[in-house]
């Protein structure tokens, strides 16, 4: 079951297994279910380092292109964890929102 557009209003950064880490814009179902995978052992960690980011139109073109490319479910408990592959110009965008909300 997915749900409708979601929203993207936050940036986390994520741990996978092998210990390398990458930054995500995601929203708090997002992080629920990115939390429930470290509790699964699907990742190894996530943390949230900042909320609320402004809704900028980078931010609008990368929610766009979750919602156009990735099923995203409405429960926490999930049976895996899907990483969003971006596309390289999803990775300018998602570098650019990095860089608008003083996130390295």
């Amino acid at each position: 079951m997915s749900a409708d557009f979601q929203t993207l209003d936050i940036i986390e950064e994520i741990t996978r297994n092998d210990g390398s880490t990458y930054k995500e814009i995601g929203n708090l179902l997002h992080n629920g279910q990115a939390e429930y995978a470290v509790e699964e052992g699907m990742i190894k960690k996530v943390r949230i380092l900042k909320i609320n980011i402004p809704h900028s139109k980078n931010v609008i073109s990368y929610e766009k292109f979750v919602n156009e490319n990735f099923d995203i479910p409405t429960k926490i408990a999930i049976s895996e964890y899907i990483e969003w592959q971006r596309t390289p110009e999803m990775d300018a965008v998602v570098e650019k929102i990095l860089a608008e909300n003083k996130v390295s």
